[in-house]
């Protein structure tokens, strides 16, 4: 699963000299929470949320060394006149089209923002956000699918996988997701399975049996 895979295509835009209260009534209208912003020449600058604006339309912008409540000179009468350009700034974070969804969601985290831009060769492409990083991690995992969890440890070693796939098959049953996370030591993984076609108590039966370790068992 790639960024381009997801991303949203073609996203709604502002310019910098988009007010403010023109940019909240965009996002409010299309009940989303990010504004990519572009200069006069289409080139991306920056990104605004809502939250943003929101503060923005309330109380404006304190420049470095502007005393709280002093109003600028110069400064429009109204806060929600700003232009949005106003509100850029720091470094822009960005991916590419062909970034795996995992690597952009580490960005994120890396970078402690909830949405990306996605540029190729230059270009302003697309935006990726946490919203759809979520659904990636619900789809892969089978969130809201009516089968079996089984949540178990299984060692880093060769076959290891292979020996719970063995007793699923055994079963008959069919894995429809899985997911895998770091268990309490790096010699362990904590993989957790949905599974189609299989009897609950029978699952638990052939896994111990087998002396593989279960740490939770859930199904809706």
């Amino acid at each position: 699963m790639l960024v381009k895979d997801r991303m949203i295509s073609d996203p709604v835009t502002v310019t910098v000299n988009t007010t403010v209260a023109e940019a909240l009534e965009i996002i409010h209208h299309n009940l989303f929470r990010h504004l990519p912003v572009l200069d006069a020449e289409g080139n991306l600058v920056g990104v605004v949320t809502e939250k943003n604006l929101v503060y923005a339309s309330q109380k404006g912008v304190q420049k470095e060394g502007q005393k709280e409540g002093q109003k600028e000179v110069g400064c429009e009468d109204s806060p929600a006149d700003r232009s949005v350009g106003s509100l850029i700034e720091g470094t822009l974070v960005t991916v590419g089209p062909d970034l795996p969804i995992e690597e952009a969601a580490r960005r994120m985290i890396d970078h402690r923002v909830d949405c990306l831009p996605v540029m190729k060769e230059g270009q302003f492409i697309g935006l990726i956000n946490d919203t759809d990083i979520f659904c990636v991690l619900v789809e892969g995992l089978g969130g809201g699918h009516p089968s079996l969890r089984l949540t178990l440890v299984v060692p880093e070693a060769v076959g290891s996988l292979l020996k719970v796939v063995g007793c699923i098959v055994d079963l008959g049953g069919n894995i429809h997701s899985l997911g895998t996370f770091w268990g309490k030591g790096p010699e362990d993984r904590i993989i957790a399975f949905r599974l189609e076609g299989v009897d609950r108590q029978a699952a638990i039966r052939s896994l111990e049996e087998a002396e593989i370790e279960i740490v939770d068992v859930w199904e809706p």
